[in-house]
């Protein structure tokens, strides 16, 4: 037992969709998680800076004395994963490897599809990491950097969504890929209207989901979950514009966004 709380991170809004399915699946689990939103995105930086951005945050998620780190973000988990793991002398997961597993394991005819940013998608961290999994693969990366915007707008059930979807999936569905990753952690809260443009016979991964139950196996292996079963405690960090994060994570979440305190980039 350890009651201690988990430690999420993420450049910006998107890993709360990472905490609302750690929520789901361990409620009585206390969490802090830090956007560093002063910094965001991620995304267009070099690999030294984003290893560097990475390392704070994670050392900051250490002094407060989490037991666990969940890199809540697909640009830092495909670049900085085993750089913090290194670094760090407590159990830490990103959202690649659960993700590309599941696919892996989803796909019927081998022909899978990944979306993300930009630096997801060139990084192939996807891509390679799926491969690992099922050598003979084929596996198609699409950069759909306008999905962000679109998600942080409130615009996930619009037109414009539809859209814009329908432009980004196009080669995919060409492809007849039967199984789409969701790689960026705005992705799921598109999900409805990217099931509308690809169809019902494409499987959609949320590594989110995946991500949250590997953090479940892995506290119960080592013995760490929370078994003190009273009301969970979260706490929310920011490094810059801590009422965005509020008003964006509070329809992430789907609750109101309280314990929410800003910090400065000196102190990460």
């Amino acid at each position: 037992m350890d009651n201690r709380p988990i430690g999420i991170f993420d450049s910006g809004v998107g890993g709360l969709t990472v905490m609302r399915e750690v929520m789901e699946q361990l409620p009585y689990e206390n969490i802090i998680y830090l956007g560093d939103t002063a910094r965001i995105p991620y995304g267009s930086k070099s690999e030294q800076t984003i290893r560097k951005y990475a390392n704070q945050c994670s050392s900051f998620l250490k002094s407060k004395d989490v037991k666990t780190i969940v890199i809540a973000c697909n640009t830092a988990s495909s670049i900085a994963l085993e750089h913090v793991q290194k670094n760090f002398d407590l159990p830490i997961i990103g959202v690649i490897d659960p993700g590309a597993r599941s696919a892996a394991e989803a796909t019927e005819t081998g022909r899978i599809g990944v979306i993300g940013t930009i630096a997801t998608i060139n990084s192939n961290a996807y891509q390679a990491k799926i491969m690992e999994y099922l050598h003979d693969a084929e596996v198609i990366g699409i950069p759909c950097p306008l999905f962000v915007p679109i998600v942080e707008e409130g615009w996930e059930y619009s037109n414009v969504a539809e859209l814009t979807a329908e432009k980004y999936l196009e080669e995919l569905i060409e492809h007849e890929v039967d199984t789409l990753v969701l790689g960026c952690t705005h992705y799921p809260i598109l999900r409805h209207t990217i099931k509308k443009v690809v169809g019902t016979g494409v499987k959609l991964v949320n590594p989110a989901f995946e991500t949250a139950r590997d953090l479940k196996k892995l506290l119960s292996e080592k013995n760490m979950l929370n078994e003190n079963y009273g009301k969970a405690r979260y706490e929310y960090y920011a490094s810059d514009a801590p009422e965005r994060l509020r008003r964006i994570g509070g329809n992430f979440l789907k609750k109101e966004i309280d314990n929410l305190y800003e910090i400065a980039i000196d102190n990460l």
